[in-house]
């Protein structure tokens, strides 16, 4: 039997969140939703490593190894012919050009450049 892959390398450990929300304004693809006490891990599908949200926590609750994120997520998309992976169309293409659906995530600095992924 083949060995199953996770979907990727995200970890969160919600006992050190301080519910700040920094990942919830960094992550290009609205992996983490608010929620009273902590911070809820909500479509961790969608996360194309980027490694923003590890950055961007300051107590160390978040962890990814971050590589090739875009293309990844994109890849991965196409492979499996998913619709709606938080801007992922099912051809692996995205809203413009990049990995981010809209202007505004185009503008957020997720792949470790300091520049926004279109």
């Amino acid at each position: 039997m083949p060995a199953v892959l996770p979907l990727n390398t995200l970890r969160y450990e919600e006992e050190h969140c301080i519910n700040c929300e920094l990942c919830l304004i960094v992550c290009p693809h609205g992996v983490f939703a608010p929620d009273e006490r902590v911070v809820r891990l909500a479509y961790p599908e969608a996360c194309m490593e980027c490694g923003a949200c590890q950055r961007n926590c300051p107590t160390g609750a978040i962890a990814v190894d971050s590589g090739v994120g875009c293309a990844a997520a994109m890849i991965r998309a196409a492979l499996r012919g998913r619709r709606g992976l938080r801007g992922l169309t099912s051809a692996g293409a995205t809203g413009a050009a990049g990995c981010a659906a809209t202007a505004a995530e185009r503008d957020t600095p997720c792949c470790g450049s300091g520049e926004g992924c279109g």
